[in-house]
């Protein structure tokens, strides 16, 4: 059984090992959607029962740009901080939004099975990139993205754009944009993939690390109670191995590049192909590297951190790092 628990509500002194478990989410339509999602196979794999505990971050209700409320990490830290503060037992983000950084008291215990990687485009009178006419206005608010489009359309203006996946589509419908880039996996989450105009190929417009994954989080301490093995259970290896060497490349590439980045990796057979692409912030350049190890190297981390340490040091031999000077 799923339950809704109003915010703000005490949280009670039950363990991790009572029946029901609290997830801690944000509040907008796609966190509860996918956090109700993994709250379903929970009960489905153990029987316990889940109520979601709705949460309000900073950067729900900050009204600047991403990028200067500190990044995607504004979403996490309050998830992260009630999570500690024993107001839920576990938590689940975008794992494009969870910092690289480990947190401590915390373990991301399981990535379940992954929705689709790539970009859409969706566009009034679904026209694709090429087609909308010079001058367009394209809304996102990811410098990755906003690369990528001038990158092949150096004609159009990006403009940066906030908002539910709801409120930038209307946004679209009202004619303050032209088109906005999102993410494929939200819009098929919460059933908007009518709204798709176009998919980008991942192989040419790669992704950010983790776009399309959910990572589900709990305390440290709890990892070896019910909910923690059931948890466990939830981790899917064909969606969690890929993902995590993209995060591992972004780490690595974090140490002294500031450009904006694409990091797509897939499973292919028993290897696991990343292909990691670094863009001036016009789109005027890109820097390009693609790697390959072995999915039982790459499974552990040690293996992850040696294949990003390849791909960075090549990016790196080839000016990535001057890139946007």
């Amino acid at each position: 059984m799923l339950r809704e628990r109003q915010a703000g509500l005490p949280p009670g002194t039950r363990g991790v090992d009572a029946v029901t478990v609290r997830l801690g989410t944000r509040a907008s339509t796609l966190a509860m959607t996918q956090s109700g999602t993994v709250a379903r196979m929970l009960t489905a794999s153990s029987g316990l029962e889940v109520e979601l505990v709705p949460l309000t971050t900073h950067g729900d209700v900050a009204t600047g740009s991403l990028a200067s409320l500190g990044g995607t990490g504004v979403f996490a830290t309050a998830l992260r901080a009630a999570l500690l503060a024993g107001e839920c037992d576990l938590i689940v983000h975008s794992l494009k939004d969870l910092p690289n950084a480990a947190y401590p008291g915390l373990t991301l215990i399981a990535v379940p099975e992954r929705e689709g990687q790539r970009d859409a485009l969706c566009s009034r009178g679904g026209v694709t990139l090429a087609e909308l006419p010079a001058g367009a206005r394209v809304g996102t608010g990811s410098p990755r993205r906003a690369a990528q489009v001038l990158e092949r359309r150096p004609d159009l203006v990006v403009a940066d754009i906030r908002g539910n996946v709801d409120t930038r589509l209307r946004k679209v419908t009202d004619g303050e944009y032209d088109a906005i880039v999102l993410a494929e996996a939200g819009l098929r989450r919460i059933g908007r993939e009518s709204e798709i105009s176009e998919l980008f190929d991942l192989h040419a417009w790669p992704t950010s690390a983790g776009q399309g994954a959910l990572a589900i989080e709990i305390r440290t301490a709890d990892t070896t109670t019910e909910l923690g093995r059931a948890l466990r259970g939830l981790n899917d290896p064909a969606a969690a191995i890929p993902a995590l060497v993209e995060r591992a490349v972004l780490a690595e590439l974090e140490a002294g590049c500031a450009a904006p980045v694409g990091i797509s990796a897939i499973q292919n057979g028993e290897s696991v192909e990343v292909a990691a692409t670094v863009y001036r912030s016009d789109g005027s350049r890109s820097i390009r590297v693609e790697d390959a190890a072995p999915v039982a190297v790459v499974a552990e981390p040690a293996g992850r951190a040696a294949l990003a340490e390849r791909v960075v040091r090549v990016l790196r031999d080839r000016g990535v790092d001057e890139l946007d000077d």
